[in-house]
């Protein structure tokens, strides 16, 4: 009976048919846990200026620690097996830059403007993503664990075995963004945004998911039984159901 109490799954035609039915998760795409970065032991040491962000610039195995990159502009930037530690990038316009094998911790990237920005196998780790823009843009095999993502957007971007973990996601935009790769996990996502999302193979654990605008785009996604009371009122509201004490 445990076992089956697990999880709860929102069939494609759960939400028209006002059902959530529990599910053995048959014919649903199992989600992938992201694969680690690699990332040497020996880095060269990032100094201002000879590593300051420029257009088409590229970094090979540096660790940027401490440096406030803040305030800049540029494109094209790429970030290969890199730790960036304590190192700002606040304010700052990246458009089609990458960030590949790289490790970020205990950083400010709020209002970070990160269009069309790829990470490949990383991991981001206590920062503060606070109005991150991060449209159209391409996640794979990367963990985001106890970070700040309140009011950050995700607007049309791609999610393939990405994590969340332990973070604050209230009022986070993912409209129109594909999650059948994403996991949350204890996460705050109120006041999410998933209007047009695509979220078959999304997974919720642990998670507060109260006043979600977009929840007919829930349909295939899987949610633990006792994460479904908050979204269940969300879910009435939608269909007109008034609920009396």
């Amino acid at each position: 009976m445990a076992a089956r109490a697990a999880a709860w799954h929102v069939g494609a035609a759960g939400y028209g048919g006002a059902m959530v039915v529990r599910s053995p998760r048959r014919g649903v795409t199992r989600w992938q846990p992201p694969q680690p970065p690699t990332v040497p032991a020996s880095l060269t040491r990032g100094v201002l200026p000879d590593h300051d962000l420029d257009h088409e610039v590229s970094f090979d195995r540096v660790e940027f620690d401490g440096l406030d990159l803040t305030g800049r502009r540029a494109g094209g930037v790429q970030f290969e097996e890199c730790r960036l530690v304590r190192t700002d990038l606040a304010e700052t316009v990246l458009d089609r830059s990458q960030f590949s094998e790289c490790i970020a911790e205990q950083a400010n990237w709020a209002n970070l403007k990160a269009t069309k920005l790829t990470l490949l196998r990383c991991r981001l780790s206590g920062l503060r993503l606070t109005g991150l823009h991060w449209v159209d843009g391409g996640l794979r095999d990367v963990t985001i664990s106890e970070c700040r993502v309140d009011l950050a957007s995700f607007r049309f971007s791609s999610f393939s075995a990405v994590l969340f973990e332990d973070c604050v996601l209230t009022g986070a935009d993912f409209t129109g963004a594909k999650l059948g790769g994403a996991r949350f996990v204890g996460c705050d996502l109120t006041g999410a945004r998933f209007p047009e999302a695509q979220l078959k193979g999304a997974e919720f654990s642990r998670c507060t998911l109260a006043d979600i605008d977009g929840i007919t785009n829930f349909a295939g996604a899987v949610i633990d039984s006792h994460d479904l009371i908050a979204l269940s009122y969300t879910l009435a509201g939608a269909l007109g159901i008034q609920i009396r004490d």
